[in-house]
């Protein structure tokens, strides 16, 4: 779908409509006139653009107020597709997805090291070509591009400005997906889109306040506050991998030293399990490193599971330290849920147990203690959806503007 019929589609009526349709459908023309304060006969003519343009379609019928059955409407979720890009840091995952985020195929790149501007727009480009090809009797019914970059980005021009773990910065993203598709392009940071993510296809979508934490190579987080994504004033909102935990600690990337991706991360879990081998500690992660298994934080989970004192330990600790971080977070933004999701994650009760019980101790009040922290359920494909719901948002929520 070319940027000028995403343009309009979302014109302030025809979102404000398809939004109710979205939340509420099935639903009746007259209930819409009725919900959104609009004449019925406006309502009619463009519930029947809408439906003309294919993203809205007659259901069954509902029941009678004492006339004719009245038709419903829902959104046709299966018409239309968005590509959505999970962009690094260690490799880019391509999805094809319908408005439901159901997702009709997958790409994966691996990032080279020492990745250069260039070669990374080229990867971008590439991996979209690939799934264009594979679905060109489609292209018509895609709305747009969403990409979700990691580190720090500027919304407004879609540049990423810094990609701390890549080295990378100042890269211009949109402008140059704009150039070789005439596709609408949506770029966000990844832990917001993953915020994102769980606020449109989450189980538990209609929590109006919400942090969503993504830990893997580095750590960030989305933050949702009365239904809406916070980016902050200078679009850094929720980089709290690099929140000071200690001042005399290791140097991170970015330069300061003591940030709580240097004790929390996949990377610092990897950093101590290495030093405690060298020292000597007694474990069984040395026997299971191989060629097929090299050292990482899932095979670190796989002895855990398997009773391993020291990767327990690891674990344990990085949950303490997460627990420290989020319990800053409650005392400043007091969410009503806490979702976590990344590499590390995966770890489970072993970094969740840890992590609960150190907010248990620390927050200050008797509610905040209790919470709530659970484990993301959106799968492997989480951040790739959130950079889907950034075209979603952008169609259907006609409060979209950030915080």
């Amino acid at each position: 779908m070319q940027r000028g019929s995403f343009q309009w589609m979302k014109s302030l009526n025809k979102s404000i409509i398809l939004n109710e349709i979205r939340k509420n459908g099935p639903i009746s023309r007259a209930q819409l006139a009725k919900d959104i304060k609009l004449t019925p006969p406006t309502v009619g003519s463009i519930v029947k653009e809408l439906i003309e343009q294919g993203i809205v379609k007659e259901s069954e019928q509902g029941t009678s107020q004492g006339g004719r059955k009245p038709t419903m409407l829902v959104i046709n979720n299966e018409e239309f597709y968005i590509i959505g890009i999970d962009a690094g840091p260690s490799d880019l995952e391509f999805i094809l997805s319908d408005l439901a985020g159901n997702i009709v195929t997958h790409v994966i790149t691996e990032i080279e090291l020492g990745i250069t501007k260039e070669k990374f727009l080229s990867d971008l480009k590439q991996g979209i070509t690939e799934i264009l090809n594979k679905h060109s009797t489609i292209e018509e019914k895609i709305i747009g591009i969403g990409v979700a970059m990691h580190g720090v980005v500027d919304v407004d021009t879609g540049t990423s400005l810094f990609a701390p773990i890549l080295n990378l910065r100042d890269i211009p993203i949109k402008e140059e997906l704009e150039k070789e598709f005439n596709f609408t392009i949506k770029v966000e940071n990844d832990a917001r889109s993953l915020a994102l993510a769980e606020l449109w296809f989450g189980l538990d979508s209609d929590v109006s306040s919400m942090i969503a934490v993504n830990i893997g190579r580095g750590i960030g987080a989305g933050i949702i506050i009365n239904g809406k994504l916070y980016r902050g004033e200078n679009n850094i909102a929720g980089e709290i991998g690099h929140m000071t935990i200690d001042i005399n600690g290791e140097k991170c990337q970015c330069g300061n030293n003591g940030c709580l991706q240097t004790v929390a991360s996949g990377p610092a879990i990897i950093d101590k399990v290495k030093s405690e081998l060298a020292k000597g500690t007694e474990s069984m992660i040395g026997s299971l490193i191989d060629s097929d298994f090299p050292l990482s934080g899932e095979l670190v989970h796989r002895a855990a599971l398997q009773g391993d004192e020291l990767a327990i330990k690891v674990l344990h600790d990085t949950g303490r330290f997460l627990g420290v971080g989020l319990t800053n977070l409650i005392h400043v933004f007091n969410p009503s849920k806490i979702i976590i999701g990344g590499g590390v994650s995966k770890a489970g009760n072993f970094i969740l147990d840890p992590l609960k019980q150190t907010i248990a101790v620390s927050a200050l009040t008797s509610e905040t203690k209790g919470t709530v922290v659970v484990e993301s359920k959106l799968g492997e494909h989480a951040t790739a959806k959130g950079a889907v719901a950034l075209l979603l948002v952008e169609l259907f929520d006609v409060s979209n503007e950030e915080i």
